[in-house]
């Protein structure tokens, strides 16, 4: 299974961004890792049904961030490379060419580049801070075991799911 029919059975968010570094070296350019939360769609599901029904959830906001699905896309590559035994080709494109091409792709083709750019560049599924009030998913429901995304490759090894109705690639 390629990269991007695996895609299609996670829940994506994250990349990484280039920052430049102003103290020693001003002119050195350096990659830092967005890590974002990739949940598998069923894990997603039998969440929301155990929310839907429990009165500690009423009016309130759901985050799904299991600690073993919180990964970078560099991280996911490289397990991805370790479990199949291959070396991925890297290519990488700048922030402003996924933004040109999101802005230059016709309608509905630019939204998975518009996602990918949300997620995997500016990390936003991943940019703020869970507090005392907020409610993770894992840690509501424990009892629940989540499929981690060290798992989900082993699954889209060994038996890859068919790729949902609602994909959008």
């Amino acid at each position: 299974m390629s990269l991007p029919t695996l895609s299609r059975h996670i829940s994506w968010i994250s990349y990484s961004i280039p920052i430049k570094h102003s103290n020693m070296f001003p002119s050195m350019e350096m990659e830092m890792p967005k890590r974002t939360v990739l949940n598998f769609e069923e894990d997603v599901a039998a969440y929301t049904i155990k929310a839907s029904v429990d009165p500690r959830t009423c009016n309130r906001v759901i985050i799904y961030r299991p600690p073993g699905n919180i990964v970078s896309q560099l991280d996911l590559i490289s397990s991805w490379e370790k479990k199949t035994g291959t070396t991925l080709q890297r290519t990488h494109i700048s922030e402003q060419d996924i933004i040109k091409l999101s802005e230059s792709l016709p309608f509905p083709e630019n939204i998975p580049v518009a996602i990918l750019h949300n997620i995997f560049i500016k990390g936003n599924q991943m940019s703020f801070e869970l507090n005392a009030n907020d409610l993770e998913a894992s840690e509501l429901y424990p009892e629940y075991k989540y499929t981690s995304v060290d798992k989900l490759l082993d699954i889209c090894l060994v038996n890859p799911p068919k790729p949902k109705l609602a994909a959008f690639a």
